[in-house]
């Protein structure tokens, strides 16, 4: 597969940008969860400062100025790598968000469709927060997120029959427990206000 990445500035001149406004559309995407944030408009010297800054700069277009994003919010997007498309007509900016990247304080531009919950972990994850905002009666998620002692239990327990499993060669167990182990620590890392995408961003972070 051909690698389109956009590591120096030199890489820049592969890109075609628009011959009217010199413009070409960027496309942010979290790096860790691969949900798309926002859509923006860049020329080479929005990029080129990308590059040297580390955070994400755009073209306004309607203001006619560069702006770097969450200059003034605070929730900037920080650059992790630059791909172009296979025409170098559009831009895919990998990104790690500090805060929310739509000026409605939503997650993403594009909208709860494009939210973490993008696969099964994170409608799992979707699933336990709203869990804990409704708190329904009867809910095992609701026991586990009020009840400390065996929220912490439970996930020892899963841990030691994953383990069980594993050393059974039992591979069916094995993933019916790793499910399990999987959903309690959703659970505790909800309890401490964590989400699956802070997850997500360790294991992209030791991913390289």
């Amino acid at each position: 597969m051909t690698d389109r990445t956009l590591g120096t500035v030199a890489d820049l001149d592969v890109l075609r940008f628009d011959d009217r406004d010199g413009l070409l559309p960027v496309i942010a995407q979290d790096a860790a969860t691969g949900q798309a944030l926002m859509l923006g408009f860049a020329n080479r010297v929005a990029l080129e400062k990308t590059l040297e800054t580390g955070d994400m700069h755009f073209w306004s277009r309607s203001r006619q100025q560069l702006w770097k994003k969450g200059e003034t919010s605070g929730n900037t997007l920080g650059l992790v790598s630059l791909h172009a498309d296979c025409d170098g007509d559009t831009v895919l900016a990998r990104v790690t968000p500090a805060g929310p990247t739509c000026h409605t304080l939503e997650t993403s531009c594009f909208g709860e469709g494009a939210d973490i919950a993008v696969g099964t972990l994170g409608k799992l994850d979707a699933t336990l927060a709203a869990r804990a905002e409704e708190r329904p009666e009867g809910s095992y998620t609701v026991k586990l997120l009020t009840d400390e002692n065996l929220r912490l239990k439970k996930l020892g327990e899963e841990a030691a029959e994953l383990v069980a499993a594993l050393a059974r060669h039992d591979k069916k167990g094995a993933v019916e427990e790793g499910a399990d182990l999987v959903y309690h620590l959703l659970v505790a890392l909800r309890a401490e206000g964590l989400d699956a995408a802070a997850l997500l961003r360790a294991l992209e972070s030791r991913a390289g």
